[in-house]
């Protein structure tokens, strides 16, 4: 016969009601007495009936997490590996999984949101982007279900929790950065303008331009939404009878996409143009030249959203909550002095 609750409730000296509220983890229980129950059941080897559980209290310990783009296309993007690395660390502490969309389109991933409201196949959910013309926050800020946005909402900001960086300033010190090394003439590669992380960098890089009184040129600003785009886009800055001498380029993909066209031209990094770029992924450290990139400490988005949604889940009165994560610049070896560079 296995052990039961009274067996732990005889040998830890507390009631069975006291193994009952520990199990569910109340509040009312001390975190000593936790301990010691839970000294007591693993000795014994009783084991939570989780599924059991979670039917009594209603709920899932699942985290949804709405994802930007196609599985298969956001996975190869080394942001979203690592962002829900973090997600997940929170998650295991907690005892919560985790749940993704699956759909291929806007649509589709829309619907897996829906579903997985409705269905009550999880307590709350993540969304991975902030966008132009999105539902999925709208429908979900709707039903009042539990959810957290990395990155900032373009609407109702002061109402939605959301983790983000200062996106702005992070772009304005990349670009500054360049320019404190002598180049004057910055290009800019981002990404499409309807995500608020490429329209947030864009100003910040904007501002760096006009603020140290630099020629503000649009035909050095280039949004190019596939990778067939930016080899077009490099292509349209480095061909310019004045290329820019710096690039501040908006994610280490893009970057890498970069400095694939830049080798192609024979045009060499960094001693023909410096590259920055932005979230300091593991491709940094393996391209050719290494990148120098901004460091928005990734890990720590996913960690903070899955922190701030389950303690929303199991407090609902709490007050919603905006959290910045900083960022520091990481130098490589893809950035160089303007004065220090080759002739072409």
């Amino acid at each position: 016969m296995g052990v039961t609750i009274k067996n732990v409730a005889k040998e830890a000296g507390v009631a069975a009601s006291t193994v009952s509220r520990v199990i569910s983890d109340s509040p009312q229980i001390s975190d000593a007495t936790k301990r010691k129950v839970r000294k007591v059941m693993e000795d014994m080897g009783f084991y939570i009936n989780q599924n059991a559980r979670n039917l009594v209290q209603q709920s899932t310990k699942t985290i949804g997490i709405v994802m930007k783009n196609s599985i298969s296309e956001s996975l190869n993007d080394p942001f979203f590996p690592e962002v829900l690395r973090g997600i997940s660390a929170w998650c295991h502490k907690q005892d919560f999984s985790i749940s993704l969309t699956t759909g291929d389109s806007n649509e589709e991933i829309f619907e897996d949101t829906v579903k997985m409201v409705q269905g009550k196949r999880v307590d709350g959910i993540i969304v991975l982007y902030s966008k132009q013309d999105d539902k999925v926050v709208p429908y979900l800020t709707e039903c009042g279900f539990p959810f957290v946005v990395i990155g900032r909402p373009l609407t109702n900001a002061g109402e939605i929790t959301y983790i983000d960086n200062d996106n702005v300033k992070a772009a304005r010190d990349a670009a500054e950065y360049l320019i404190d090394m002598g180049h004057e003439r910055l290009g800019f590669i981002g990404g499409s303008l309807e995500f608020e992380v490429n329209k947030y960098r864009l100003q910040g890089f904007k501002e760096a331009v006009l603020l140290n009184n630099l020629k503000l040129a649009e035909d050095y600003i280039k949004n190019p939404k596939t990778a067939e785009s930016v080899r077009q886009a490099v292509y349209e800055l480095m061909d310019m009878d004045n290329p820019p001498t710096g690039l501040v380029v908006t994610d280490d993909l893009i970057a890498l996409n970069a400095l694939i066209v830049l080798r192609e031209k024979n045009i060499k990094v960094p001693d023909h143009v410096s590259i920055i770029s932005f979230n300091n992924t593991q491709l940094t450290n393996f391209t050719n030249p290494t990148l120098t990139s901004v460091d928005t400490q990734i890990f720590q988005l996913g960690y903070e959203s899955a922190r701030c949604l389950i303690e929303e889940i199991k407090d609902p009165s709490q007050f919603k909550k905006q959290i910045i994560i900083p960022t520091i610049i990481v130098e490589r070896k893809s950035t160089l002095p303007l004065n220090s560079r080759e002739n072409i």
